[in-house]
Order: structure tokens, then C-alpha cells, then sequence
């Protein structure tokens, strides 16, 4: 039996992938290899992944319903396909106040193109990546699944609000289990290189200055990828109906608070350049995991000093730092 995963070769998606490989599953992956980030840092993602007999690559895309039936084709069959694992997505609350047609095309439509998939070859279940994003604005609050999301300040967040939306219309007339994952801010090896503590370290460890927007005082509920795979793969084994479960780690950490972890992991200071709040970025996320906790086994492990430990030895690790 077969795992399709969607969006395998970016960073949370390679990580699952030598997880499922590790438990012995066999994973088919589809991935576009977009421009969003250099392809060749997807590539290097799954270099070791493909070498392994039960791993198999499908280049292509979610909205394309050929290159899904390649991917049936390549489990074997849709009785060969234990489940889907959607993770392909435009990513970037930034880059969709840019492009929020792109966003929605990719993010909404591919989504779309995927549970019709799911639905035409009666594939045994759906797993989704929502986002925190979805909150909105909510200060300091913790935040929990039955709380409203009706209030997205980005494109990118409505985005993730209308699939979460669109998951529970699909369960609701096919009857196949879904569920949707909201991530809170990953970060580990691989990240992708314009994301903070990814972006923060390259600079750092070059001798620039560090663009942070706002007084330092944000707060984000960071979460390290093993623990989010963890989570997926627990979603996973325990899908039935239709659940929506927050993943993060409980706990949060200021951005003031980040940059010191990455200048002590470096041993190298921050030269800081203080700019405006950028629009579309939420002041702090906090999430409450009981849910997950309680139904499917979910318990994030890594404390936050020694997740950026991990990352910034991966980091120096590399034979090219990625700008």
C-alpha cells in the first residue's frame, strides 16, 4: 500500500517523506518544483529519499488531473493507495498580499482538483495542511479549533479558511474521512530560506543586518518539524469523519526572544534594522493542542532552544549557505 503526498519535496513534506520511508510505507510524491524558492533546494531535499526502492517521484501539478492519475498509476491502482497527504500549497502570507491570484489558484483550485481525486477513485482518506493563520488577529489569546476564523488578514489565510471550509462540504456529501491540520509556524532543518529563523541565521552568520518588523515583541507558537511530522502521521493513522486539530507546540516565544537562541546556537550577534509591522502578519499565536493530544496521540517533544540548536548545526552543515 501506497502514500500520496502532495508538495513531498518542500521542507515539512521531505521530512515526511523519510519519516513514512523510515516506518517502512511506500510514498509516491507529487511535486511542481515552483519558483516560490530556488528548485534546486527541493531537489537536494529528497536526494536521499530517492534512492530508497519504495520512494517514486512525480513531477507535476495539483491542478493538473493527469498528473493526479499519474500518481495512481504509480501507487498501482487506487486499491494499492492507503491515503492522500496534502501538503502542496503556495505558500507565504507575504507573498500572497503580492500575488493573492496565484495564492488562491493554487491553494483553493488545487485543493479542489485533490478531493476530487480522493472522490473519483474512492481513495480511503484525506489528510490536509491548514494554517494558524486562519485566527486572524486574536492578540494574545490561546487559540483552539472552536474558535472563529471568520476574520483572515491575508490572502493566504482566507485561502486556508476556504479549504478547511471546502473539506467539510466534501466529507459532508462523500463521506470519507478528512482532516485538516493547522500548522503553527515550523521551523528545523530545511526551512525554507525566506522564512525568519532560516533568513535571521544566514545574516547572522554573514554579518548582516536582520530586518524585524515591529519592537520585538511578536510572539510566535514556533514548532519544530519532527514534532509536526509526528503530528501528520498520527492524523493519519487516525483519520475518520471530519476533524480539524491545531499543531503547534503550546508554548510561544517572542522574536527578541528567537534571535538571542539563533545569536547563542551561532555565537555570533544580531545587527538589527527596526522596520514598520508588515500588513498580514498577527502579533502573537498560541495554540491549544489537547485536541490533538487527546485524539490522536499528538505530543510535540523538542524544547525551542534546542530545535534552533538542530537548525543552525544543519545550517552550518551546508556547503552553500542559501541566501
Amino acid at each position: 500500500m501506497s502514500i500520496i503526498l502532495t508538495g513531498g519535496a518542500g521542507f515539512i513534506g521531505s521530512h515526511l517523506s523519510d519519516e513514512l520511508l523510515a516506518r517502512d510505507k511506500k510514498v509516491v510524491v507529487l511535486d511542481n518544483f515552483d519558483d516560490f524558492y530556488d528548485p534546486g533546494i527541493k531537489r537536494t531535499n529528497i536526494e536521499e529519499a530517492r534512492k530508497h526502492r519504495s520512494y517514486t517521484l512525480v513531477e507535476g501539478d495539483i491542478r493538473q488531473p493527469d498528473d493526479l492519475t499519474r500518481c495512481l498509476d504509480a501507487a498501482g491502482g487506487a486499491r494499492e493507495v492507503e491515503g492522500v497527504i496534502h501538503l502542496a500549497a503556495r505558500a507565504g502570507v507575504r507573498a500572497s498580499i503580492t500575488d493573492p491570484t496565484l495564492t488562491v489558484d493554487v491553494n483553493v483550485r488545487g485543493l479542489v482538483g485533490v478531493l476530487e481525486f480522493v472522490k473519483k477513485h474512492r481513495l480511503p482518506k484525506l489528510v490536509t495542511a491548514s494554517s494558524s493563520s486562519i485566527y486572524g488577529e486574536r492578540g494574545q489569546e490561546i487559540l483552539r479549533e472552536c474558535d472563529s476564523t471568520d476574520h483572515a488578514i491575508s490572502p493566504y489565510a482566507a485561502t486556508k479558511k476556504s479549504g478547511e471550509n471546502l473539506c467539510w462540504t466534501y466529507n459532508y456529501l462523500n463521506d470519507f474521512p478528512i482532516t485538516c491540520l493547522r500548522f503553527f509556524t515550523v521551523y528545523g532543518p530545511r526551512q525554507r530560506p525566506e522564512m525568519a529563523i532560516h533568513l535571521f541565521t544566514n545574516l547572522i552568520n554573514q554579518g548582516e543586518e536582520i530586518p524585524v518588523y515591529g519592537d520585538g515583541s511578536a510572539r510566535r507558537d514556533l514548532t519544530f518539524v519532527k514534532d509536526t511530522v509526528h503530528g501528520i502521521i498520527q492524523a493519519f493513522e487516525h483519520a475518520e469523519g471530519f476533524h480539524v486539530y491545531n499543531l503547534g507546540r503550546g508554548n510561544a516565544v517572542t522574536l527578541s526572544e528567537t534571535i538571542k537562541a539563533i545569536e547563542d546556537a551561532l555565537g555570533k550577534k544580531a545587527r538589527i534594522r527596526r522596520l514598520e509591522t508588515h500588513p498580514g502578519d498577527v502579533s502573537a499565536t498560541l495554540s491549544d493542542i489537547s485536541a490533538a493530544r487527546k485524539d490522536i496521540g499528538y505530543d510535540p517533544q523538542t524544547p525551542f532552544p534546542l530545535g534552533i540548536q538542530r537548525f543552525v548545526k544543519w545550517y552550518l552543515d551546508q556547503p552553500v549557505k542559501n541566501p
